[in-house]
């Protein structure tokens, strides 16, 4: 639902404010009074062509925003046209391109009078009208199209050219082996042999760093030596006690090391031919990482895709011939459900055109009628809708339908008979021509489809303005500003006695015509909107 516009520089509009609520809203006032620029400002909000020539005299440009709330959840749009320049759009406050603005604004607004965004014109949005009205069951036909293009792709992935495939499987059996014959099974095999090269290279310095190091710690006036000196010094002394339990701790500890220094150095052996192995195996795991990832854990995970892929391979007629006979099988089951969605199709395209035909009679347009057809292989995708306005006259589909009153109200007939569409749908020139009888159907109409949707009409006819939710009157003067005259244009809501005085000028052309304010109140009376 629209719940707020602001107009700055359109047209004869200077700077506007509007409020809206549910239901069904009127734009009245007279001719040139303004009332198009307030669908126009709807229509740029939701992607409409720009035309700098409806900036207002003197601007630098022109600016639309709007407030929405669908479902909770509330969105602002804004369009800005510049005078010179391309013009900018914006969403929620955030730059956007006019391309997602159109795509939002379609499921927001409908505008019907003029050809722009009218969803209803759109080939597959006529289809889908057609399968609302007919309640098509299209879930096994996107079940069974949807499975084919996965059979269809596992067949692709599988390599449908017998030199291709042969080529590939001679490569991955090559990989796979040259990966499997080195024996590699665990990642951080070169961590430690990078360990074991460094102890075998230089094991006579390691031994003599141990040797050393044993010395130093045990020898006479060696580390245990002197600490040996610092308890007994310390021993026996109330204020050092806990740091000679510390001391002799230390001797413990460096005592074992040197245990372990001393281990570890007579394990340091001179092994030539190791020292070799381990550089060859070393550069044989880089070559494998050169070639089949940066790690050993990348060149492990290549190995099990390639063997996975061979498997694949190497039994493709196996997989193929149960993927061709899934495929015969889903296939047949796409054409049953094409079949049976274009026998639905077909069935009910007559109803739904002699049901918005119906509607069309009391709209002034007695001798319309509507027909959908439906062509095309199953399951009958081409769906149009066809309008023949006079007899004689050939049937035309809706987007060439060169009236905008005869457009706007077939589009009235159709969201009569079809509930779905936005949430918010705009009516221009829907009223154009009509009176008497057809006035009151057209109201009638218009408040019925209200309790739907909300929908903004441009209206001549006092009868939709007195079934109205709320009416917005639209007036112009002119006013000195710099010296100059200049033409504004103004929109206030009307109600009470205004509304009285409103609906008699439509009446009448005089406000404050005693005959044509009873007849006002006469048409609010039994539209009970006053008491």
């Amino acid at each position: 639902m629209l719940l707020e516009l602001h107009i700055e520089d359109l047209g004869i509009i200077d700077r506007l404010d509007l409020l809206f609520g549910a239901g069904l809203t009127v734009f009245t006032g007279e001719t040139g009074a303004g009332k198009t620029m307030l669908v126009e400002a709807i229509s740029l909000l939701v992607g409409g062509r720009a035309d700098t020539g409806r900036i207002r005299t003197g601007a630098l440009e022109t600016r639309v925003e709007g407030r929405f709330v669908t479902d909770d959840e509330e969105v602002v749009l804004c369009r800005v046209v510049p005078a010179d320049g391309r013009s900018r759009a914006y969403v929620n406050g955030r730059l956007a391109t006019v391309t997602q603005l159109a795509e939002l604004g379609q499921k927001l607004v409908d505008l019907h009078g003029q050809h722009t965004h009218q969803s209803l014109l759109s080939a597959s949005v006529q289809r889908a009208a057609l399968d609302e009205f007919a309640h098509t069951d299209l879930q096994p036909l996107r079940e069974a199209r949807a499975r084919l293009t996965e059979i269809d792709a596992s067949l692709a992935a599988l390599g449908g050219d017998t030199r291709v495939r042969a080529r590939e499987i001679d490569l991955l059996r090559f990989q796979v082996e040259e990966i499997l014959g080195t024996g590699v099974s665990d990642p951080a095999e070169e961590t430690s042999l990078e360990i074991e090269e460094d102890v075998l290279a230089d094991a006579t310095a390691h031994r003599h760093a141990a040797q050393a190091s044993v010395e130093a710690i045990n020898e006479d006036g060696g580390a245990l030596d002197l600490l040996g000196s610092a308890i007994a010094a310390l021993q026996h002394r109330a204020p050092f006690e806990a740091e000679v339990i510390r001391l002799r701790d230390l001797i413990a500890e460096i005592a074992d090391a040197s245990g372990r220094i001393r281990h570890i150095g007579e394990a340091c052996e001179d092994d030539p031919e190791r020292l070799s192995e381990v550089r060859e195996r070393r550069q044989s795991l880089r070559e494998l990482r050169r070639k089949y990832g940066e790690s050993l854990t990348e060149v492990l995970a290549y190995l099990d895709e390639s063997q996975t892929r061979l498997e694949e391979l190497e039994s493709f007629e196996v997989r193929v011939e149960a993927l061709e006979k899934q495929r015969l099988t889903v296939a047949r089951n796409e054409r049953n459900a094409a079949k049976a969605v274009a026998k639905v199709r077909q069935a009910a395209a007559p109803a739904l055109g002699k049901a918005i035909t119906a509607h069309l009679g009391g709209l002034a347009m007695e001798r319309a009628v509507v027909e959908i057809t439906v062509a095309g292989d199953d399951p009958a995708d081409e769906v149009v809708m066809m309008l023949t306005a006079n007899p004689g006259t050939p049937p035309a589909p809706l987007s060439k339908i060169a009236s905008g009153g005869e457009l706007a109200r077939t589009m009235l007939a159709i969201r009569l008979v079809l509930t779905q569409g936005p949430p918010v749908l705009v009516f221009d020139e829907v009223d154009a021509g009509i009176g008497g009888a057809a006035a009151n159907s057209m109201a009638a109409s218009l408040a019925r489809l209200a309790k739907m949707h909300q929908i903004f009409v441009v209206t001549h006819l006092a009868q939709v303005a007195a079934v109205a939710d709320q009416q917005v009157a639209v007036s112009k003067e002119v006013v000195t500003r710099s010296g100059s005259e200049v033409t504004i244009a103004s929109a206030t809501p009307v109600a009470g006695s205004h509304r009285v005085d409103e609906i008699a000028r439509m009446l009448s052309g005089r406000p404050d015509s005693a005959a044509a304010r009873r007849h006002a109140k006469e048409l609010l009376e039994s539209s009970s909107i006053i008491p």
